[in-house]
Order: structure tokens, then sequence, then C-alpha cells
């Protein structure tokens, strides 16, 4: 089963929540950022119904998987953050 990680940053003269590369829109505080990210780990814990996606990879090629119900990953938040604001 596929394990990920939402970080807690600072990110834009604000803060994010980070999976990979990628960024969360900007909250003013890092306890809203840091509640964002728990609501979207949750979320992800939830089952759903089997369906088709289709994703872009960094290079650019579309992909087209069907997806479990229940195939869900292992995730959570890791909050390494001083809780300074900026």
């Amino acid at each position: 089963m596929a394990r990920v990680h939402y970080r807690v940053v600072q990110h834009d003269g604000g803060w994010a929540y980070r999976l990979g590369d990628v960024f969360s829109e900007r909250y003013p505080t890092h306890d809203a950022a840091l509640a964002a990210a728990q609501r979207v780990v949750a979320e992800l814990r939830q089952p759903g119904e089997s369906a088709t996606i289709e994703y872009q990879d960094a290079e650019g090629a579309w992909h087209t998987e069907q997806v479990a119900a229940d195939d869900r990953p292992e995730a959570d938040v890791i909050d390494s953050t001083e809780r300074r604001e900026p």
C-alpha cells in the first residue's frame, strides 16, 4: 500500500501543506494549513467508488487507470515547522 506524507511548510508569504513538490493553496496561519492538511488525510481514508482516472505525468504523457474503491494510501501530516507566523 502506498504511503504519503503531507508536510506543513511556510510558502508564498503564509503557510501551505505540501505533497512532494506540489503545494496547496496559501493559508494565512500555520494552524489553518495544519487543519486543512488533516482534513485531506481524513478524506483519503474514506472509501469511495471505483473509477477510471486520467492524469498527465511530468513528461506530458497522459495515462488512464482504473482505481479501486478500497485502494487508499496510508497518509499522515508531518508538522516539523517552527510555529512562527510570517
